[in-house]
């Protein structure tokens, strides 16, 4: 569970921050320019099912917000 916030960065210079709120969470898809290309709200098994398939097929650099 995250209790705080968590950037993601992806090899092409894109971030994926994770922010809860309440029992969801937004998620901020930018590019490399720092432009939000997508924001989607989850829950939390979504959220986890999310992390396990990152875990799964990359590696991925997890960093606090």
């Amino acid at each position: 569970m995250i209790n705080g916030g968590t950037t993601i960065h992806t090899a092409d210079g894109s971030t994926v921050n994770v922010t809860p709120r309440g029992l969801e969470y937004d998620l901020h898809v930018r590019n490399a320019r720092g432009e939000t290309v997508a924001t989607v709200v989850m829950n939390q098994d979504d959220l986890d099912a999310l992390y396990e398939e990152l875990d799964a097929h990359t590696t991925v650099e997890w960093e606090a917000a």
